[in-house]
């Protein structure tokens, strides 16, 4: 499996684009925490069901997936802006963004990290949590988000 869209062929993906790579210590830890950060950013910016995936073993391409829904095109764009500047604090550098036509669908590639931002119509067709539903689901919230399960 791999986070591009159903229906894509993988071999349209950038060949120069890196792959994600592991030192099994600081680096891993390093992106494990930008990923969680992640979430709770997508989170602070009213982003709605967020879900963090750990997809290591799972694709080749990418170590965690997130994905949330947005409520509007202006509220996607920002968040996605705002995960540029946090993976910046992480050293994690956005590799590339993509969206349609209508902002209903904005992806931000980390590598190590692949972000999916949907608007909740989009998010329901495309289904990406039951394309990774075996994957491991990661706990990000903050310990005083009570009102989170």
């Amino acid at each position: 499996m791999n986070p591009l869209p159903p229906n894509t062929d993988p071999s349209d993906a950038d060949p120069n684009r890196p792959t994600p790579t592991h030192d099994g210590g600081e680096h891993d830890q390093q992106v494990h925490d930008f990923a969680i950060e992640a979430a709770r950013q997508l989170r602070d910016d009213h982003c709605e069901d967020v879900l963090l995936f750990d997809v290591r073993g799972h694709s080749q391409i990418t170590d965690y997936i997130l994905i949330a829904s947005g409520t509007s095109d202006r509220q996607m764009r920002s968040a996605g802006k705002n995960l540029e500047d946090l993976g910046k604090n992480y050293d994690m550098h956005r590799y590339g963004r993509d969206e349609d036509a209508a902002t209903t669908w904005l992806v931000v590639d980390f590598v190590n990290v692949m972000v999916h931002l949907f608007e909740p119509a989009m998010r329901a067709h495309y289904d990406l949590e039951m394309m990774w539903g075996d994957a491991p689901q990661i706990r990000w919230r903050r310990p005083q988000d009570k009102s989170e399960s």
